[in-house]
């Protein structure tokens, strides 16, 4: 039985010097790190905080590469499809990583089988903002206005299936009303001058900071953030839930990899992701982008794919949103 006990003891110490030793191995060849969306969007802007980051902290060399298409699908598969081995990453949403699985027919990767979740690493709520012609500053003024004028006033959004036009779905069905949905490919920046413009009367979007300047400038109307508690970006910007109206969402980014990934690499990235998090610069930086920190262990990242899916299926299917 000693001898048992003491053979056990031995493959475990072996087993966790092997475990060290790979940590201390990796990268051992430059880190990619996928982005399923253009450059200079959120997604890309902190990726390439965390590359700065790793390669500060961890070293070696790390490479943002934009792989867009398939509203982010297209970047995540190839990152769930690379080998295994901590050499390429993806920095994704909730929409890959989750909601998408509701939207196409033909997903080309299972999120919560084909990628290894690494961590959490920022919140962006959404925001509801109106022309100010429409004369309406509030969510119960927007409201009341398109009871009485039912299919009359429109909403846009940064396109079918984002999460601007599945949290404009949401405020429909909680307020009874009923909006013309106005897809733009251009996302915010489209929307913000249609609003100017007085073409929107409503736009539905991911918080941001060109967003929260228009709105601190008065040029838009902030009727509400779909926050629990108020937004520290805009904190003269009442909740949804404030108002009476049970609206929360919000998008999440995470970085991940493909399944199979050795845990002292992902335990590694994990603790530096949530040092950054931590670190002064790193809340700094995601403030101004209009994000909250996020972090925590990679399982948070899972349930967060599962509570997405929860939240979002039955809008989906009573819009009827498929690809």
């Amino acid at each position: 039985m000693r001898f048992i006990l003491s053979l056990i003891a031995g493959l475990a110490i072996a087993l966790g010097a092997a475990a060290t030793a790979l940590a201390q191995a990796w990268p051992s060849q430059p880190v990619r790190i996928v982005v399923p969306f253009p450059p200079g969007g959120a997604n890309d802007v902190i990726a390439r905080l965390l590359a700065d980051h790793f390669r500060a902290t961890i070293g070696g060399a790390y490479v943002v590469e934009n792989v867009t298409g398939a509203g982010g699908n297209l970047g995540t598969d190839r990152a769930a499809k690379a080998a295994p081995d901590g050499h390429t990453l993806v920095l994704s949403s909730s929409g890959p990583l989750a909601n998408n699985s509701l939207l196409y027919k033909n997903m080309p990767y299972d999120p919560q089988k084909d990628l290894t979740p690494i961590s959490l690493v920022a919140e962006f709520p959404m925001v509801l903002a109106a022309r100010t012609t429409l004369g309406t500053a509030t969510i119960k003024d927007f409201v009341a206005l398109a009871k009485t004028k039912r299919d009359a006033l429109n909403v846009g959004n940064p396109g079918v299936g984002t999460m601007g036009h599945l949290t404009a779905e949401l405020f429909q069905n909680l307020a009874d009303i009923k909006l013309l949905h106005i897809p733009s490919r251009g996302g915010y920046a489209n929307s913000i001058a249609a609003l100017l413009a007085g073409d929107l009367d409503l736009m539905s979007d991911v918080m941001n900071g060109n967003i929260i300047a228009m709105i601190r400038s008065g040029k838009i109307a902030g009727l509400a953030v779909t926050t629990r508690g108020r937004f520290p970006g805009l904190p003269d910007t009442p909740t949804a839930i404030e108002q009476g109206v049970a609206l929360e969402a919000s998008t999440a980014f995470a970085l991940a990899g493909p399944a199979g990934m050795p845990r002292p690499v992902v335990e590694k990235l994990n603790s530096e992701v949530n040092r950054f998090l931590a670190s002064d610069e790193g809340k700094a930086r995601l403030s101004s982008l209009g994000a909250r920190v996020m972090g925590g262990a990679p399982s948070a990242v899972t349930d967060m794919m599962v509570a997405s899916i929860k939240q979002w299926k039955p809008i989906v299917d009573a819009a009827k949103i498929s690809f």
